[in-house]
């Protein structure tokens, strides 16, 4: 018979439910979403067995206080309470337990704990963090919850880990925040004490003396002086012993502490082992070596009445007097001086020379100006030069000379740093050229012009010959480069032979290059430019010099300089023409060569440089274009546009000229970097579209030029008319600087009112 459907009397267990859902792996704790994992509940939200009912606060409900999560309300605060626990100690003597303070900190923000004991002196036990941070379960049979903050009362045992920790007290904030909760704090209890620290705080006490030490203080000469060493050469004569010789000695004084450490000076092939150190570092004696001493008989401080046992019950005074103490006297800095002698451990020691920085320590601290090193070396001998066999005919002088250095001969060694100083470096080629002629009696030689070539980076000469038109005579390579020796000297000999250098090509100067004789007329930009620059190397471009030789004329040609100054500008306009000016200073006696001349002539110059014809110039290098046969144009337009990167049609004129050269372009550096100053705009940049126009004869021909014009552009290497560039000289300037004034001119009535202009640029 069914039971009737009335309350109590059905077994089914869903009966009156409305939720079968099933739980899921994620909840709210405190506010904060987290994953449940296997304690989630079953169907419904109904416990399974064994799972006990977790609310979703710690300790409040929802309601109560803040909504934000723990971790941000309770941010960065904890609770600090003091706590001790004992701990046995067996098998000891002394102790039979130990008391171990430690402390407790509870964050508020996650429930989690730690546990720090402060560390002890010479406690011999590991201390510090005991237990780490983390949450800390109840003791059994509640181990499935865990320590929140109503657990912690003072005056109450905690258990940690099967360890009971004694709460004794906590901090002020603590106190506030429990009292704020509603707890009832009791009073702190005091720590009990621990019998073997109270032992060994009275043993200290008793090993302390009934005054305090003298105070020994050398921190502050280590922090004013560190890093502060002192360095002095030093001599040590030890001929006397048995395969004895001097000895050169380093010897460092470091002010941080007053020690001294010795390095021997050790010189390759002296047969001596590369001792590490001479002396150790360390306090040197003054009279060493001294008498061996009894352990404790040199001490810093002297004690007295010494009775009763030690340790406990023990007295002992000390001695302010210092009677019957032992003193070793040591070097100090005030003892180290040039031309002393020092005794390291039995050894004379002198001292010769010091470094700089000693030298303005002795200088500043005790006013020393004498620094006079002592010389402790005997004159070198003189080297006996030995007697080298003459040159063999065989290659060069420099390889017949490393043939009798070795066995093994080598080849001679160049001078490296010169060529990297003075090899070509970009746009720079570091050559001097000069034009030169024949010193011959024939009429054809007589018109021959040669180019000579002077390379700084290894003084070698290299001579080229212009052809010249309708003169019969073939041009080109006159003398292969190589050094050129000067003339008058025997061929087999064993003195090295001096050869040509960059001081003996000068304007004027006579050359014998294979027993021809050679005389230089001229010179470029580059080279004048170069020797005025380097006037130290150059006495012939030095204008000091040179003005010195004219200052030291005598007073009857001073005058005739002045009168001929005032003969050659009656208009008193302070300038006269070059060749007036050169012809006065050629008629001086000889005194000036005729390079010497032009260097003045450029210093006290007015260069006015004729303005060259763009078309003119366009139609030379078109010329010169078709007759190498360059049609490349296309190629050369690519590259400019792939170069210009913002495409403004323009680039700078080194980038213009690095493309020319990549393309081998048949026109001269000079040529073509007058070429490209002419198509350069305020900003210094090249119009390339304008330039590239120009030299396409192809699709721009220009007019054709006369034979005569392009051959003046091709031996004028510069790319500008043949002539002289100074043409006006400021005579004005000149006087200034020879005769100190301008307004001393005898029988110049108008002399006195010429004011002296100012100098121009070259």
């Amino acid at each position: 018979m069914a039971l009737p459907m009335l309350p109590g009397n059905s077994t089914n267990r869903n009966l009156g439910r409305d939720k079968f859902h099933k739980s899921q792996h994620f909840d709210y704790s405190n506010g904060v979403p987290l994953m449940i994992g296997a304690e989630k509940p079953g169907i419904g939200g109904e416990l399974l067995l064994g799972q006990r009912a977790r609310p979703k606060y710690s300790l409040y409900s929802k309601g109560e206080g803040s909504d934000a999560p723990a971790w941000v309300a309770f941010d960065k605060q904890v609770l600090c309470f003091d706590a001790y626990f004992q701990e046995n100690v067996p098998q000891s003597r002394e102790e039979k337990y130990r008391v171990r303070k430690c402390k407790i900190y509870f964050y508020l923000e996650d429930d989690t704990m730690q546990v720090v004991e402060q560390e002890l002196r010479n406690s011999g036990i590991p201390q510090g963090t005991l237990i780490r941070r983390h949450r800390i379960p109840l003791p059994p049979p509640k181990d499935d919850c865990f320590y929140n903050v109503h657990h912690f009362k003072i005056n109450q045992e905690v258990s940690l880990y099967s360890r009971t920790f004694m709460i004794t007290d906590c901090d002020s904030f603590t106190h506030n925040f429990l009292r704020k909760l509603g707890v009832r704090l009791k009073p702190s209890v005091s720590t009990p004490a621990d019998p073997y620290t109270t032992q060994r705080q009275q043993m200290e006490e008793n090993m302390n003396p009934l005054r305090p030490y003298e105070r020994i203080d050398t921190l502050k000469q280590f922090l004013k002086n560190d890093s502060k060493v002192l360095r002095f050469s030093c001599y040590w004569d030890d001929t006397e012993s048995m395969f004895g010789e001097p000895r050169e000695l380093i010897l460092h004084y470091f002010l941080a502490d007053d020690t001294i450490e010795i390095y021997e000076v050790h010189y390759p092939n002296s047969g001596r082992d590369a001792v590490p150190k001479f002396l150790h570092r360390g306090r040197l004696p003054k009279h060493a070596p001294t008498p061996k001493h009894q352990p404790g008989e040199i001490t810093n401080r002297t004690v007295l009445n010494v009775f009763g046992p030690i340790g406990q019950g023990g007295r002992y005074i000390l001695d302010s007097l210092k009677t019957g103490a032992v003193e070793e006297e040591f070097y100090k800095d005030s003892d180290l001086t040039i031309g002393g002698i020092i005794n390291v451990w039995g050894r004379r020691v002198l001292i010769c020379d010091c470094d700089n920085f000693t030298k303005e320590y002795y200088r500043s601290k005790y006013g020393i100006e004498d620094f006079t090193p002592v010389s402790n070396k005997a004159p070198p001998p003189a080297k006996t030069s030995g007697q080298v066999p003459p040159y063999t005919g065989f290659g060069s002088e420099e390889d017949s000379l490393c043939s009798c250095q070795g066995l093994l001969p080598k080849p001679p060694q160049k001078d490296f740093r010169k060529l990297m100083e003075k090899d070509r470096q970009g746009l720079v080629s570091n050559v001097l050229r000069y034009v030169g002629k024949m010193l011959t009696d024939s009429p054809i030689d007589m018109d021959r012009v040669f180019i000579f070539s002077f390379y700084l980076s290894d003084d070698t000469i290299a001579v080229f010959e212009p052809p010249q038109r309708n003169s019969g005579i073939l041009g080109g390579k006159f003398l292969e480069r190589s050094r050129v020796k000067k003339p008058g000297q025997e061929l087999f000999k064993s003195e090295m032979s001096e050869y040509f250098t960059a001081q003996d090509l000068y304007i004027g100067a006579k050359l014998h290059l294979n027993s021809q004789p050679f005389q230089l007329i001229d010179a470029d930009e580059f080279t004048f430019s170069y020797m005025e620059q380097h006037a130290e190397e150059f006495p012939m471009s030095n204008a000091g010099t040179i003005i010195s030789k004219i200052k030291s004329i005598s007073e009857e040609q001073k005058k005739k300089v002045k009168q001929f100054f005032m003969m050659s500008d009656p208009g008193n306009t302070g300038f006269v023409p070059y060749e007036s000016f050169r012809t006065l200073l050629a008629d001086m006696g000889g005194q000036l060569s005729e390079h010497e001349i032009m260097t003045l002539g450029r210093t006290y110059s007015l260069r006015e440089q004729p303005e060259m014809d763009v078309g003119l110039m366009l139609a030379v290098a078109q010329d010169q274009l078709k007759k190498k046969h360059f049609e490349n144009f296309s190629d050369v337009v690519q590259a400019f546009t792939h170069e210009d990167r913002d495409r403004s049609g323009h680039l700078s004129s080194k980038e213009a000229q690095i493309i020319c050269k990549s393309f081998r372009l048949p026109l001269s550096n000079d040529f073509l970097r007058a070429l490209l100053k002419k198509f350069q705009d305020e900003s210094e940049k090249i119009d390339y579209h304008a330039f590239l126009s120009g030299l396409n004869w192809r699709e721009n021909p220009a007019p054709a030029v006369l034979p005569d014009v392009t051959l003046k552009f091709d031996v004028d290497w510069r790319g500008e008319p043949a002539g002289p560039a100074v043409k006006t000289i400021n005579y004005l300037l000149l006087l200034e600087d020879v005769f100190g004034s301008t307004t001393t001119f005898e029988n110049n009535p108008v002399g006195s009112s010429l004011a002296p202009q100012p100098k121009r640029e070259i």
